[in-house]
């Protein structure tokens, strides 16, 4: 049960003067939940301002700088209503100071309205941005106008907030405002030592803080308000990956005896030798799961350092053990690729490989169930339809995830409800820096595979300007008469009147004509049946040319595709592109990866573009994109279960994660229940931040 002191500030934001249905609607849409319902007065607290407007530049009006906002005291002297009523002419009020004249220009303005709040004669404070034109001071529009009898009314130091169109950030400042008033006193969680030696006030000061900045400073991620609310964020996100571990870790793996039967007749078939980083993943997988402890391990590879050999030994050592073992994508065509794969190099030791995914139906489904329940099924490959209910394992003893950037601890949680506790092996193909691993998943066991395998030639990246586009198609036609195979990606389905990006329709349209036939495409809405025959016809050489969104960037495999064309390359992220360009150079031929793009370019832009030419590793590639664009982005911007941080930042907050990482396992040691004083207070703040799920899981023992 929710704490009853936290019930304001979970009322539903239509409970706050002056949110009607249609406010409320917009309010959804700015803070990204998913129904009216869900979005509550809470949320408004954590809605941060990213800037300040400071009201208390008062230069007089012939000393005001250009585009600066500035407060002015004048006399009014006269009105100048548009002529005949011409709606395009704006009605014009003149005010004085001792400096100069300023013209107040109001398009649209009603002079009732406008007489009422600028009298003649009488002194009145304007706030708004200074325009000068021909030695003349405008001002359209001021943000405020009183008069000089009521100067309170004027805010001299004003937060900006994000905004989404239709919501006037006074209306918004009114309902965080009223949010504000509703907070009550809350126990204090945090330690007093930690308090008191980084200088944070308590929390409900902090809220205050926040959305009431005196100065510059105290919008600056280092304040310490700031500080306070991102180490609260933290701790809450760090306590309930630690109460899912201890969750996790109550119910008893089963001990995995490998005997190396399997994975000797597996190793013997293959063309090459496994890597030295393979080979010491391979030994701290069979490690964990010989112990009584359920393994909980992330295995970090990138584009093409052969995770899936590492995961297939990891299997065989639980079929040696007499158990099952899972391998779960994302995807549909990663799924079937992952059994492409898998059998391949399990064929020489006849293992029963299934694959089973939401498309599977009828007959065949019925058969494939059975086989599971049997035992015949030694290795099921799949989407999330591996665990539906009607799917029944008759011993899995080893989960692998294949996240794909999709985290999400309470996902790996779906396998514990079904009475199932198997070892789990969570492989990402998006390096991730250290803080973030710690963000996402708490103390998870790493490994990380570092060298390419042998014979992968390194990709030539180069970077083009779109003005040069009709080179490229040129080269590619010789490149694809010589028999080679590419790719073309293009970042939106089609054309929309927003944008003037390159749609993937127009793009194969155009590409068509100029090399004739053999062009292929994919995009994320053409159903499943068509994207693998696409995929299909690429593979076996019937197109040699794949013109197709971001749907490519997940695991596909395809060796002999040797170039990769990225148009409008400066609108992806590195971590994007890095996949992307992972497509190629899988096959012994050198490989190149041509980045199309638009100036002139951001400067980020500019940086992105730099960093990929320089470097193919992925793990300096991730540090970097966490400098240039923040956790949120990299983690695949907003998915449930990623650490979107809402006033945290991993960049300006690093220090406190460590923290409060420290804090939450000292605390889940103490009080494993959270009954305690502290542990009382600590519910509070998981329920704040809307843990709910990681304390229910303290109630289910």
């Amino acid at each position: 049960m929710r704490p009853a002191i936290l019930d304001p500030l979970f009322s539903p934001v239509s409970a706050l003067p002056g949110v009607g249905p249609k406010i409320a609607d917009l309010l959804v849409k700015l803070l990204g939940r998913e129904t009216v319902e869900d979005c509550r007065v809470v949320d408004m607290l954590f809605h941060a301002p990213h800037s300040l407007i400071d009201r208390r530049n008062q230069p007089g009006i012939a000393r005001a700088p250009q585009g600066a906002i500035v407060t002015i005291t004048g006399r009014v002297d006269r009105h100048q209503a548009p002529p005949n009523r011409k709606s395009n002419v704006p009605y014009r009020v003149f005010l004085h100071d001792e400096t100069g004249e300023l013209t107040l220009v109001f398009f649209r303005g009603q002079s009732a309205w406008l007489e009422k709040q600028l009298p003649l004669d009488e002194d009145v404070i304007v706030s708004g941005k200074i325009d000068w034109f021909n030695g003349r001071a405008s001002m359209v529009h001021p943000d405020y106008i009183v008069k000089a009898s009521e100067t309170e009314h004027l805010p001299l130091v004003e937060p900006i907030y994000p905004l989404t169109a239709g919501l006037a950030p006074k209306t918004l400042r009114k309902i965080i405002e009223a949010a504000l008033a509703r907070t009550p006193e809350l126990p204090e969680w945090l330690d007093l030592a930690l308090t008191e030696k980084q200088g944070l006030p308590a929390i409900r000061d902090s809220f205050h803080m926040l959305h009431e900045p005196r100065d510059p400073s105290d919008i600056d991620p280092q304040a310490p308000a700031r500080r306070r609310l991102a180490y609260d964020e933290f701790l809450a996100g760090q306590l309930s990956l630690a109460l899912v571990r201890q969750r996790l870790r109550k119910v008893a793996g089963k001990p995995v005896h490998a005997t190396g039967v399997v994975s000797s007749q597996i190793l013997q078939a293959l063309p090459f030798s496994p890597t030295q980083s393979q080979t010491t993943a391979i030994s701290e997988i069979l490690r964990d799961m010989s112990g009584d402890d359920r393994m909980l391990r992330l295995l970090q590879g990138d584009v093409g350092s052969g995770k899936t050999l590492v995961a297939l030994m990891a299997m065989a050592a639980v079929i040696e053990s007499g158990g099952q073992a899972v391998l779960m994508a994302p995807t549909e065509i990663l799924a079937r690729q992952h059994h492409a794969t898998i059998s391949s190099f399990a064929a020489a030791a006849g293992l029963g490989i299934e694959v089973l995914t939401g498309r599977t139906k009828g007959r065949e489904r019925e058969e494939i169930l059975e086989r599971i329940a049997s035992g015949k099924a030694q290795i099921i490959v799949g989407t999330h339809a591996l665990f539906q209910d009607s799917v029944n394992y008759r011993n899995l003893m080893l989960a692998v995830v294949d996240e794909q950037h999709r985290f999400g601890v309470h996902q790996r949680l779906r396998l514990t409800a079904k009475g199932i506790s198997p070892h789990m092996l969570v492989m990402t193909a998006t390096p991730i820096p250290r803080t973030l691993v710690l963000a996402a998943f708490g103390d998870m066991d790493v490994s990380k595979l570092t060298e390419k395998p042998a014979g992968r030639k390194p990709i030539q990246t180069i970077t083009v300007p779109t003005e040069r586009i009709g080179d490229i198609v040129g080269r590619l036609k010789s490149a694809l008469a010589e028999g080679m195979k590419a790719y073309w990606i293009c970042p939106l389905v089609e054309e929309s009147e927003e944008s003037d990006l390159m749609s993937v329709e127009e793009r194969h349209a155009t590409l068509a004509s100029a090399l004739g036939p053999g062009i292929g495409l994919i995009h994320g809405r053409m159903s499943g049946p068509e994207k693998d025959a696409a995929m299909m016809a690429f593979k076996s050489g019937e197109i040699r040319l794949l013109v197709a969104t971001t749907v490519v960037e997940v695991g596909v495999d395809v060796p002999d595709a040797t170039i990769m064309v990225i148009e409008h390359a400066e609108r992806f992220g590195l971590a994007q592109l890095h996949q992307l360009r992972g497509r190629v150079g899988r096959g012994d031929e050198a490989s190149t990866c041509i980045l199309l793009y638009r100036g002139p370019l951001s400067e980020t832009g500019h940086a992105r573009l730099s960093i990929m030419r320089e470097t193919e590793d992925g793990f300096r590639i991730a540090e970097e994109d966490l400098k240039l664009r923040g956790e949120g982005e990299l983690l695949g911007t907003r998915q449930s279960g990623t650490p979107g941080f809402r006033i945290a930042s991993l960049e300006a907050h690093a220090d406190l994660l460590e923290i409060a990482r420290k804090d939450a396992a000292y605390l889940i040691e103490r009080d494993p229940e959270l009954t305690g004083e502290r542990g009382k207070a600590v519910r509070t703040l998981l329920y704040l931040f809307r843990r709910d799920e990681a304390i229910r899981f303290l109630h289910a023992g």
